[in-house]
C-alpha cells in the first residue's frame, strides 16, 4: 500500500515516518535527563545504560541530547517546508480558478513573481491586462507574449535574446517583471511604476516635464481592488 502523504519521510531500514519515530524516542529524553541529573549531583543513575548497552556517563547523556534535538530540528524544518509547499500549491489552484488558466501557466507567473521580488497577485493583474493569458500576444508595436515586452528592453537585460525567445512564458515572465521591479524601485511609486511601464519612462517623463499628466487609465485598471503588498511602494 502507498505510504500517506504524512508519512514521506524514510530514513534508513526503519519504515515509520519520522515524527513517529522521534515520539518513541522521545521517551529516552527522561531516561537522559536522569542520568544527567545523577552524574551532576554523584548519585546513583536510575537508568544505568543505554541503547546500546554502555554505561550512562553524563557526556554520553549529552550526546544523546544533542543527537535527539538535531532529529528534531530536521524534523521541524521538513514540516516547514511542507506547509510552504501546500500554501505554494494552494495559491496557485486558486489563481487558476480565478483567472481560468491552466494550472501549469498559473504556477509559471507564480513563481516568477515570488523570484523578481514582486506580489504575486500583482504579477497576474499585469499578465491579464497586457495578454490576457495568451502567450503569443503581439502588440501593433511590437510587444510581445504574456507581458508584452519590447524586444530592446529585454536585450538590455540579456542582449542573446531573440524576439521569437520572447514567445516562451517563463523568458518573458522573468524580463517583464524584472523590468518593472526595477521601475518601481526607480519611481517609489506604484502608479508611476505602471505608467511607466505602460507609455514608456522616456514618454512619462516628457509629459510630466511639459506640465502635463501622464495617466491614461491604465494603472488604474491594474490597481482597481489591488491591496499592494507590505514591501510595495
Amino acid at each position: 500500500m502507498s505510504p500517506r502523504w504524512s508519512d514521506h519521510r524514510y530514513d534508513g531500514p526503519d519504515h515509520r515516518p519520522a515524527t513517529q519515530r522521534l515520539m518513541l524516542q522521545g521517551a529516552g529524553i527522561l531516561v537522559v535527563l536522569l542520568a544527567v541529573g545523577a552524574a551532576l549531583s554523584g548519585a546513583p543513575a536510575r537508568i544505568t545504560a543505554d541503547h546500546d548497552g554502555a554505561p550512562y556517563t553524563g557526556t554520553a547523556a549529552m550526546k544523546e541530547l544533542v543527537r535527539l534535538h538535531s532529529s528534531l530540528d530536521a524534523a521541524s524544518g521538513e514540516l516547514e517546508l511542507t506547509r510552504l509547499e501546500l500554501e505554494r500549491a494552494q495559491a496557485i489552484l486558486d489563481y487558476s480558478a480565478q483567472y481560468r488558466i491552466p494550472a501549469d501557466l498559473a504556477a509559471r507567473i507564480y513563481d516568477a513573481a515570488l523570484n523578481e521580488g514582486l506580489d504575486p497577485d500583482l504579477g497576474f493583474r499585469i499578465v491579464k491586462i497586457e495578454s490576457a493569458f495568451r502567450p503569443n500576444a503581439t502588440s501593433s508595436v511590437g510587444a510581445i507574449g504574456l507581458v508584452q515586452v519590447m524586444l530592446r528592453t529585454a536585450q538590455y537585460y540579456d542582449p542573446t535574446l531573440r524576439a521569437e525567445d520572447l514567445y516562451d512564458p517563463e523568458v518573458n515572465l522573468r524580463i517583464g517583471f524584472r523590468y518593472f521591479r526595477y521601475l518601481l524601485e526607480r519611481y517609489g511609486d506604484l502608479r508611476t511604476a505602471l505608467l511607466a511601464y505602460n507609455r514608456g519612462p522616456a514618454r512619462v517623463e516628457e509629459l510630466r516635464a511639459q506640465g502635463r499628466d501622464p495617466a491614461n487609465g491604465y494603472a488604474s485598471s491594474v490597481i482597481a481592488g489591488y491591496r499592494r503588498g507590505p514591501a510595495l511602494p
